[in-house]
């Protein structure tokens, strides 16, 4: 059976070629880099579902709790799922943000793991 061609080390200057992401040499400076989107869970049914969830819910929350109408555009965990599949698909731990308000909530709340006991 024939096998895939070989690709360059995606480490930057690298002109080694490799079946996987990186070279033998590079693979372990990049093991905590983050999956993309689809690997962290957000494909076809994530993007169905949360069209779905903005339909029944299309304004933002953060913005109405200030007295502001404001179309949600994001899909948003209320807890950070960290990989969890069940808090993941959970709708009562979904709520409606525009992009503003997303972002600020993943830049202050959700950017470092909470550790509980």
């Amino acid at each position: 059976m024939p096998m895939k061609p070989k690709k360059p080390c995606k480490h930057n200057g690298c002109p080694l070629l490799t079946d996987d992401k990186y070279c033998e040499f590079h693979a372990k400076l990049h093991v905590d880099d983050r999956a993309n989107a689809t690997e962290r869970g957000y494909d076809n049914r994530w993007r169905k579902a949360s069209k779905r969830f903005l339909n029944a819910h299309p304004l933002c929350k953060h913005c109405e709790q200030k007295g502001k109408l404001t179309q949600a555009t994001v899909v948003d965990h209320i807890r950070p799922h960290r990989g969890d599949q069940r808090l993941f698909w959970d709708e009562k731990n979904w709520q409606s943000l525009c992009k503003r308000c997303h972002d600020r909530k993943t830049r202050t709340e959700d950017q470092y793991p909470i550790y509980t006991f």
